[in-house]
């Protein structure tokens, strides 16, 4: 198993939030993806006038590692956000992954055959949180559950 540098991903997760496009909610949110080999693929959300259509930071940084071909590699997340002041997100409490991209990262986690390690920072400060995907996701419904072996 890969040794998770829990500074350094969350470190990557807040320079991804600083590219947040978030005019309408103006809450920045990063997420950086740890990958078996040691590489990082990182998102931030990303709004749209059609608030349906926004996407989450965890959601384009696991598009991003299935479109490289990288979604069963998925070992760890780090989540971090706050509201933008100056063009930055603040705040020291920390973000945890919405439902939807609970779902999102429980679909890369039944590919890979392994529960994720999730992150939790805010977008400053050293307060952080470690969970198992399987604790803020309990009962989760996924690939198995279509019958879809890995």
């Amino acid at each position: 198993m890969i040794e998770i540098d829990e500074t350094a991903l969350i470190a990557a997760a807040r320079a991804a939030a600083l590219n947040a496009h978030a005019p309408y909610s103006r809450f920045g949110v990063g997420a950086a993806l740890l990958l078996k080999d040691g590489s990082v693929v990182t998102g931030a959300n990303f709004e749209n006038a059609s608030y349906g259509l926004s996407l989450c930071a965890e959601t384009v940084a696991t598009a991003t590692a299935s479109a490289g071909g990288r979604l069963r590699d998925i070992v760890a997340v780090a989540v971090i956000g706050g509201m933008i002041e100056d063009g930055r997100p603040t705040g020291t409490d920390p973000v945890r992954p919405c439902g939807r991209c609970r779902q999102v990262l429980n679909e890369a986690a039944g590919m890979a055959g392994r529960d994720l390690v999730v992150l939790c920072a805010g977008a400053e400060g050293e307060a952080t949180e470690r969970h198992r995907l399987s604790d803020l996701l309990p009962h989760a419904f996924g690939p198995a559950d279509l019958g879809i072996d890995r």
